[in-house]
């Protein structure tokens, strides 16, 4: 099907900041350098911020030339060439924001990035280092572990991001704005008006903010400056793994995004604010793709979104008692549950319908503690559900996972795997492709029964999963592992991978997708929580190591000081990095504040608009779509948020084959992101010769691949190392590997990431265990083959074999129509007849294949130039030279 839209890529993906005594002077270019933006940036001014932006597209020539009568122009004496006028002050990937404090604004620019995964060919990199420079002044260092994409809309999701590339083209065209630029373009009319069906629509979404975390910091700027000076940004984990199916790539990435509001640490942030934002509350979503075909379009894509938060009431944990476990307090009562209807609105705005809420505090207690919030949560879903149409109520699942853990009867994996097979029917999945030929042929009893919406370009997913601890932590990770795992079996039926939507423990494929949600649980939990996981899937199956109780108590200790020593400081730093406080002169110091309260409580400050109506609590537009989520309608509201313009189709801003391969630079396979990401054969897979090499075969746990690296004990190590590789800077070894901006030629290379975020060396083992290194390199040969081919062939063998011999003899070509179902054939051999309609292509002789007429004109073209003789250049042809030309030297 021929692609209607692209979406946009950034053309400013490189800066440089310039600095002369009166202002700073931003050069930003594309990958290929070929397209430079230049911003100015005022520094006279002590208290306001005065940028210019001249919108204007240089040539490399032109800034040159630019940057070179700056540096002449802004010298002490006139031909002086001692001294420069203008001097490099940074080289940076972009831009953050710009934030103020008491003396005047700071510049946040990115100088440090390495690449996390790819999806269709879309970089997303994480943030490794920033650099903040006082605009009038000196800059100083902070950090930020954040991830970013130049070209993919990383706020929303895939289905989202697909669904609009999909759009209809009448409606592209009425929503495209004006393709001329500013500055004249001797090509443009004859590129995108002659060549009529050449032109492709590039669409820009707007973020969906709640997900950004620089928003505040960019929208001093957002209508000053072009878009693509706008990097937006998120917080969270992302990291990519590759399944390898019998040498097909497959890539698992997991993605989490973490709400920008009502957002801080575990105790000083619980239960939700005024208007329905709860705390915690983190998006996750995970993408399966084929990784031999890269294209949006042609490409098959699948993901499956779910979301933890806190319980959406007026609750909240006073830590002055230094107790491990703070009792809960209801701080407001909330008869009519007002809070809890402005969160789920927001949530069937954004996922559909059905919510599904997976409850797993503890419902049975000696002392109240945790059970109060189950109550107060029961009491307000089935008062919201009375007013919902019954088709759409929200659905409330109750599970005391922490009970049936402390049973030995109960399996508490087997029961939440019983709840994930019915929530992933109920929402169903999002795939980019129509069902495939063998699930019609061959169809499977679950598979008729999954939900969602189908459509005739594929599924998507209505309404989500809304899982709940105190915490959202240990217990709320293991159930989403255990929803994804179920989730994944499904993806990976629908894109033909396996015969039967049902994956098993310890297989490849599950390991590699088990590791992947510890790496994502541990990072999320540092970022709330102060720690890493305390109990983990292992944990749960009760399997883990006898070591592992005594990380744990490392690790609820851990967790137990930060929450007591450093949450409060990392609050405050939440609350400015976001916007929450703006420091102003004659008012309290941040650090003076007793309480942060009233900067998350709106209402507490101003009277808020008309309460909503307490039956029609929802938003009625959003009724009339369900179940399909209101922000994927198309409608006049939605379409709004899209920015449209037609471009050429060789326009670099479009053009995803050269922003991936990128044809102008040289790679290395040794700093090939996917080369480097983990995979399944090599890091999981036994090493064992003769082993069955598929990703989704029961393996024994210590036929790993990981176990002939060493002990248990160096593997848990190993393990341990690669936890923090998400959400901490890189070890030494590793810094030569990420994308820095400051390197000692001075130009502005980069060296892609070469590492992924669970690369890090794994620990060899000692001398101790040489000697069972050996034994597994050099295996005996009965051990490798089977069989031991220094003994003689017994007679029932060497007659199988004699039948095969007999068997490859009989194949010779006969005539079809001459064909008879059976034949007389020689004693003890099997006649086989062939029955399929293809054509007489066999291991002796191939039948030679058909070519269309273009084709073979195309071939003797190819001839023909080779003796001299050429022929004469299309439009087509044409139009793309000029293209070129434009990009290059004009």
């Amino acid at each position: 099907m021929p692609t209607a839209a692209a979406p946009i890529i950034s053309s400013v993906q490189k800066l440089v900041l310039y600095e002369t005594r009166a202002r700073y002077f931003l050069v930003g270019s594309n990958h290929a350098e070929t397209k430079y933006r230049v911003l100015k940036i005022d520094r006279t001014e002590p208290k306001d911020l005065v940028i210019i932006d001249d919108r204007h597209v240089y040539t490399q020539q032109e800034v040159r030339e630019l940057l070179g009568r700056l540096d002449l122009g802004n010298r002490t004496k006139m031909g002086q060439k001692g001294s420069s006028g203008l001097f490099r002050a940074v080289s940076a990937f972009g831009v953050v924001g710009f934030v103020r404090f008491l003396e005047g604004y700071y510049i946040v620019l990115i100088t440090k990035r390495r690449k996390m995964a790819d999806i269709g060919g879309h970089a997303i990199y994480k943030i490794e280092d920033t650099n903040m420079i006082y605009i009038p002044n000196d800059s100083v260092r902070i950090s930020h572990p954040d991830e970013a994409s130049y070209s993919y809309d990383l706020s929303h999701s895939l289905q989202y991001n697909l669904t609009v590339l999909r759009m209809p083209l009448e409606m592209l065209k009425s929503e495209t704005t004006q393709t001329r630029q500013e500055s004249f373009d001797i090509f443009e009319d004859e590129g995108l008006i002659t060549q009529g069906g050449s032109g492709v629509f590039g669409i820009c979404s707007e973020p969906y903010m709640k997900y950004v975390w620089n928003g505040e910091l960019l929208d001093i700027i957002k209508n000053a400056v072009h878009r693509d000076w706008l990097l937006y940004i998120i917080h969270g984990f992302c990291g990519q793994s590759k399944l390898l199916i019998y040498g097909r790539p497959v890539y698992v990435t997991l993605i989490a995004r973490r709400s920008s509001k009502f957002a801080g640490t575990r105790f000083l942030k619980r239960g939700a604010n005024c208007e329905g934002d709860v705390a915690n509350e983190v998006e996750t979503e995970q993408i399966l793709c084929d990784a031999s075909v890269m294209s949006f379009t042609a490409g098959s894509y699948s993901s499956y979104v779910q979301v933890r938060g806190s319980v959406p009431l007026y609750w909240s944990q006073d830590i002055s008692t230094m107790m491990p476990k703070p009792p809960i307090t209801l701080d407001q009562a909330d008869p009519f549950a007002h809070v809890a209807a402005l969160h789920f609105d927001q949530m069937l705005q954004r996922f559909g319908s059905p919510i599904i809420i997976l409850n797993l505090v503890k419902e049975r207690e000696k002392r109240k503690h945790e059970r109060i919030l189950s109550e107060e949560l029961v009491a307000a879903v089935m008062y919201l559900n009375q007013f919902l149409p019954p088709e759409h109520t929200i659905i409330y699942i109750p599970w005391d996972m922490a009970k049936y853990t402390k049973s030995k009867l109960c399996n508490v994996l087997d029961r939440l795997n019983v709840i994930a097979e019915s929530v992933v029917k109920k929402t169903g999945f999002f795939v980019n492709r129509p069902d495939s030929y063998c699930s019609i042929l061959r169809p499977d009893e679950k598979w008729n029964e999954l939900g969602g919406c189908v459509i005739p370009t594929g599924r998507l997913q209505t309404g989500v999963l809304r899982t709940n601890c105190v915490d959202c932590l240990d217990r709320t990770n293991t159930a989403q592992f255990m929803v994804g795992k179920c989730a994944l079996a499904y993806q990976l039926y629908s894109l033909g991978l396996i015969d039967k939507p049902n994956l098993q423990f310890d297989t490849d494929a599950v390991r590699l997708f088990e590791e992947l949600y510890e790496d994502h649980g541990d990072t999320l939990s540092l970022q709330y929580g102060g720690s890493q996981l305390v109990h983990r899937v292992k944990t749960y199956r009760k399997i883990a190591p006898w070591t592992q109780h005594s990380k744990d108590i490392m690790q609820t200790l851990s967790r137990y000081y930060s929450n007591a020593f450093s949450d409060a400081d990392r609050q405050d730093s939440i609350n400015l990095f976001l916007g929450v406080f703006h420091p102003t002169e004659g008012k309290p110091h941040l650090w003076e504040l007793p309480t942060d309260f009233y900067l998350h409580h709106k209402n507490t400050m101003r009277l808020l608009p008309t309460r909503r109506s307490y039956t029609y609590w929802w938003t009625p537009e959003v009724i009339k779509h369900l179940p399909l989520p209101y922000d994927e309608v198309i409608c006049a509201a939605n379409l709004k948020k899209l920015i449209v313009k037609k471009f050429h189709k060789y326009e670099e801003e479009i053009d995803i084959h050269n922003e991936f391969f990128r044809p102008y630079e040289l790679s290395s396979f040794d700093d090939t992101f996917c080369l480097a990401m983990t995979s399944s054969a090599r890091d999981f897979m036994p090493k064992t010769v003769g082993i069955d090499p598929s990703p989704f075969t029961v393996r024994k746990p210590d036929e790993t691949g990981k176990s002939v690296l060493g002990n248990k004990s160096n593997r848990d190590e190993a393990v341990l190392q690669r936890k923090t590789a998400a959400s901490a800077p890189p070890p030494p070894s590793e810094e030569a590997a990420s994308s820095s901006s400051e390197d000692d030629s001075g130009t502005d290379r980069e060296e892609e990431g070469s590492v992924s975020q669970r690369s890090t060396p794994v620990k060899m083992a000692d001398s101790g265990d040489s000697a069972k290194v050996t034994e597994n390199v050099v295996q005996p040969m009965k051990e490798v083959y089977g069989i031991n081919l220094s003994d003689g062939l017994l007679e029932e063998d060497l007659s199988i074999y004699t039948r095969f011999v007999q068997l490859g003899q009989s194949q010779h070509r006969q005539d079809k129509s001459s064909q008879q179902l059976y034949s007389r054939c020689p004693d003890g051999v099997i006649k086989l007849t062939p029955i399929s309609a293809f054509s007489q292509d066999n291991i002796y002789e191939v039948q030679p294949p058909r070519v269309d007429r273009k084709s073979t004109e195309i071939f003797q073209a190819h001839i023909q130039a080779g003796q001299g003789i050429t022929q004469p250049l299309g439009k087509e042809d044409t139009s793309m030279y000029r293209e070129y030309i434009r990009n290059r030297y004009l």
